[in-house]
Formats: C-alpha cells, structure tokens, sequence
C-alpha cells in the first residue's frame, strides 16, 4: 500500500513534516507527486508501515496533513459510480439548520443535526423532530436557502468535472429534500438523486415529509439499486459522506471518503480528507 499524503499549497508548514511522518512510519523515503487537485501538494511515502495510524493520525493532524493508505494499482477507471451525500460533503451547509434559521429556531434544529451525524440520535427520529419544528413556515423559505446560503464544497466542481470526464456516474443520495438535491442534479448534471421531499400545502411547510425517509439504510440501498441499474458492482463505487448515516452506505464502496466529517465516519472511511477539497481524491487514483 501507498501511503499518500496531502495538504494545501497554502499549507507552508507541511513539506517540513514530511520527513517527521516518514520516520514514525518507518518509510524509506517521501516522493513529491503530481498533483490532479490544483491549490494541493502531495507525496507518496514509499516502504511506509500501515500499523503506525495512531501516531500518524495526530502528526497529520497537527501539520494540517491528510493521509490515505492506497493500493498502488487503484485507478478512477476501475469505478462506475460516485454516490455523494449532499448536506455538508457536496456542500458546505445543512440545509434544514439554515431552513430553521428562517423560523428562528436554528440552534435548536442544529442540535439535533448535530447528534444525528455523531450517531446519537436514530436519524428517522431526528429528521421526524427537525421537520415537526418548520411546521407553518412559509416555502419560500427554501428558494432564499438555496439562493443566499448553499454554496459547493471546496473542490467539488472539479471533482465532478474530473470523474464525469473518465465516464463516470454520479449519484447524489441524501437525508435532506429535494427541493435542493433536483436544482443540484440540474446545476451540477449529475445522473441520480435520491432525496426526502417535504410536504407542502398553501405555500406552507406543514411539518412532515411525504413518502418514506431517506435513512442510512436507504442510502445504501440507493447505492446499491444505481450499481445495479449500471450493471456495476457496489465495490466499483467510490461514496463520500459526512455523518453517521452514510455509513451504511460506505460499507458497500470499493472507496469510501470521510470529508470534514465526525470522528465516527473518519475512523471506519478508507479515506478522510480533513483539509484539502473534495478533488483530493484525483491526488490518490491513477
């Protein structure tokens, strides 16, 4: 295995911690590689041992590194899909805190986010509560969400751009609404979303959701039903997520990518990308 390690161009610090993380991992020597991600510099550390990862995990950490362990073979080409969660991984809010917001009762939606993406609230509970709370809130709420808030992930675009180029499919599946995810799938050109959808009724939010809910077991059924649609198997998508309930769903990835996401996700994921964007993982595939 590869051990791959990236940071910001911005990041002035991190080629002087190279030579640190080579020696707790015992690897021979750290080679500059190109770089896919602009704004990204990276290395491959060759003859690295895989055991070292608590210690590695805090060098990288403190130099605003991240690492990937990766099989030297692995190429884009050898993926079908890539299956994104939304709120958070392919953009930078949660879209029913900032819905909340409009109501004036974000602190108290957003801790309910919160302990949902950590894995401490079952997350049809946590939704069920969350929407309860928008009951009587105007629709036109969501449209000034997604005009004045949502903005893309750093690296998202020429993530996308990068893997729609190589023939790949994309899939976004996410515990939020469709409102936003069916204005993604046009602005971004993505194949598939899968998403909740809100009820309305007068032009008000009446607090409940119509159809069932789009949970971690659903996303990876999502993932699953896409791979099969596109004659591919599970392990040839790469699924990326922030939160609890994309863990199911990552189970079943050839690559699973943990962005910005809680300390639960990051220590099951193949990948976390802490610091650099979500083009980070062009850094680490042939």
């Amino acid at each position: 295995m590869n051990l791959i390690l990236q940071a910001l161009t911005s990041n002035l610090a991190a080629p002087a911690a190279i030579d640190t993380i080579a020696g707790i991992t015992g690897a021979a020597r750290a080679e500059p590689i190109a770089v896919r991600a602009a704004g990204t510099q990276a290395w491959r550390l060759a003859g690295a041992a895989q055991a070292a990862n608590a210690e590695l995990d805090r060098a990288c950490l403190e130099a605003g590194i991240d690492y990937a362990w990766i099989d030297p073979a692995r190429r884009l080409a050898d993926f079908r899909l890539v299956a994104m969660d939304m709120d958070s991984t392919l953009i930078t809010i949660e879209c029913i805190d900032e819905i909340a917001d409009m109501q004036g009762l974000k602190p108290q939606v957003a801790e309910i986010t919160e302990a949902a993406m950590r894995g401490e609230i079952e997350f049809n509970e946590s939704l069920t509560r969350r929407v309860a709370l928008l009951k009587g809130l105007d629709a036109s709420a969501l449209q000034r969400v997604y005009d004045e808030r949502l903005q893309l992930s750093p690296g998202a675009q020429p993530m996308l751009q990068a893997i729609q180029a190589a023939g790949l499919k994309t899939l976004l599946v996410s515990g939020g609404f469709t409102f936003f995810t069916d204005r993604m799938k046009t602005r971004l050109q993505l194949d598939y979303t899968h998403s909740n959808t809100l009820e309305i009724v007068d032009g008000k939010l009446t607090g409940r959701v119509v159809g069932g809910i789009v949970n971690a077991d659903e996303k990876r059924a999502t993932v699953e039903r896409v791979c099969a649609e596109l004659g591919a198997a599970p392990h040839q998508a790469i699924v990326m997520g922030d939160g609890a309930n994309d863990l199911r769903m990552m189970e079943v990835a050839g690559l699973s990518v943990a962005f910005r996401a809680k300390p639960v996700v990051r220590a099951q994921a193949d990948v976390g990308l802490n610091f650099v964007g979500l083009d980070g993982i062009l850094n680490l595939l042939g």
